[in-house]
């Protein structure tokens, strides 16, 4: 794993640790408080990973802090401050205490506390329980006012907390559960989704207790809403190999619950890589998607999320249009953005595109309107991680084909909808007298057909002939 031993764990996060945080840490102990740097950020600069927010602890109370960093702000009722440090946002949290965690997710009370020992046993897992900074000095008065810039302590070198022995579950990769971990997920079941997360992302295993805990506790993650779940789905998505995680959902339980659809996908066979099913088959095609495309990666886990419940006979009978319906009320569920939620519904329903690099070029046209130029390099990446998934070895030399002629038409910019046009309806009304209306639109569409057909009609004269006689067919068609 990378992971420092404990004499060198200190050492590694001073080097890592930007100094606008040090210098907060400093502040807090020269007016009488303790101060650590704590959670993913401790966990990830151990690891040689730059974190992404240095969150902090302390015994100061969140009034104290709106006292000594003026300008902060108090987020929220469980004790979190926002400091703002040149162009970086700290939230430094008040030591606590929590208690009766009636809904499975937040705690109904909390106290304030004055150890970060305390702090620390409340946390999930013992990788996120390592605290690095400085005690409250001793004989101090806390709740003193001091002035801002007046420290009158010299701060000692920040020193590693690690109760649960944290560092040493870093070094042999492991993610264990802070104390009994069905207790830790009885109070809060989104720390069970975040197990595998985590487990995909820092590519640890899940020690054995904490894993049979997952799995007994596991229905208890239909408490969650679907935006906690859908935040750590995406999160799941961007590690480098998401399959872990996923794996882990389905072999404890929690697939089954988060969603029964894809959970259904476990057991189905799958003609693609002997010894397979349709869930390896979706695992693979995960895994090949470019981790830096989270529509595609997302798109390759639902792609045949409709083949469970079309299979017939050996065949998967309209599987794409199935499937693009149950991807559509699974995103809903969790809260997706609609931008996305749309993104998806295309890619699932056009994911068995025919691959024809010898189509003529109107033919080609016509699948890119029917794609969108939107969604087009997705869809090939799609299917390209499909081909993979279905047990293919490096890229198609006929998929790489069609990408080629699909590359050449976007680059000619060929009129693909009514805006790329060199007339529109406007032009219409004035040079034929129509109004605005049915009658309109259809020729529109109709100009727009003839010109994927032949982008040499892309002219304004040559429209405006062409739909005169459009006009004339259609009162011809309405007299008769």
């Amino acid at each position: 794993m990378g992971a420092p031993d404990p004499a060198g764990a200190a050492a590694r996060l001073a080097d890592a640790c930007p100094p606008h945080v040090l210098a907060v840490i400093e502040q807090l102990h020269a007016h009488g408080h303790a101060g650590y740097v704590v959670g993913g950020s401790v966990r990830d600069a151990l690891l040689g990973r730059a974190p992404k927010d240095w969150d902090l602890a302390t015994d100061a109370r969140p009034e104290r802090m709106l006292h000594l960093f003026p300008g902060a702000v108090y987020e929220n009722a469980f004790g979190t401050v926002a400091v703002r440090r040149d162009a970086d946002v700290l939230e430094i949290t008040t030591f606590r205490n929590e208690h009766d965690y009636a809904d499975f997710r937040r705690p109904h009370r909390l106290e304030f506390g004055e150890d970060i020992r305390d702090d620390l046993a409340r946390r999930d897992f013992t990788l996120n329980a390592i605290a690095w900074g400085v005690e409250a000095p001793s004989g101090g008065e806390p709740g003193a006012s001091v002035p801002a810039g007046d420290t009158g302590r010299d701060s000692p070198a920040p020193a590693i907390v690690d109760p649960f022995d944290g560092i040493a579950d870093l070094e042999r990769g492991i993610l264990r559960a802070v104390g009994d971990p069905g207790t830790r997920f009885r109070e809060d079941a989104l720390r069970m989704v975040r197990a595998v997360r985590l487990a995909a992302m820092l590519e640890v295993e899940i020690e054995p207790a904490t894993r049979a805990a997952i799995a007994a506790n596991a229905s208890l993650v239909a408490h969650l809403s679907g935006e906690r779940i859908g935040a750590e789905l995406t999160r799941l998505l961007a590690a480098p190999r998401p399959s872990v995680g996923l794996r882990l959902a389905g072999d404890t339980g929690l697939l089954a619950v988060i969603s029964p659809v894809l959970s259904a996908q476990r057991g189905v066979p799958q003609n693609k890589v002997d010894g397979e099913d349709l869930w390896d088959h979706t695992l693979r095609s995960v895994d090949a998607a470019p981790a830096e495309r989270p529509i595609v990666r997302l798109a390759a886990l639902l792609h045949d999320v409709g083949k469970p419940s079309t299979l017939a006979d050996g065949h998967f009978h309209h599987h794409d249009v199935v499937g693009a319906g149950l991807a559509v009320e699974l995103l809903e569920r969790l809260r997706t953005p609609r931008a996305t939620i749309e993104s998806i519904e295309v890619l699932v329903r056009h994911h068995m595109f025919t691959v024809d690099p010898d189509a003529t070029g109107a033919a080609i046209r016509r699948f890119i309107k029917r794609v969108g130029v939107e969604h087009v390099e997705a869809l090939l990446e799609l299917r390209r991680a499909d081909d993979i998934g279905s047990g293919r070895q490096g890229d198609s030399p006929t998929l790489v084909a069609f990408r080629a002629r699909i590359e050449e038409e976007l680059a000619a910019e060929a009129a693909l909808d009514r805006y790329a046009l060199m007339i529109d309806g406007t032009d219409l009304m004035r040079e034929l007298g129509l109004e605005p209306g049915p009658r309109l639109g259809r020729i529109l569409d109709e100009l727009v057909e003839l010109v994927i057909a032949d982008p040499a009609l892309n002219e304004a004269p040559t429209l405006l002939l062409l739909a005169q006689g459009m006009l004339a067919d259609m009162q011809d068609e309405a007299a008769s």
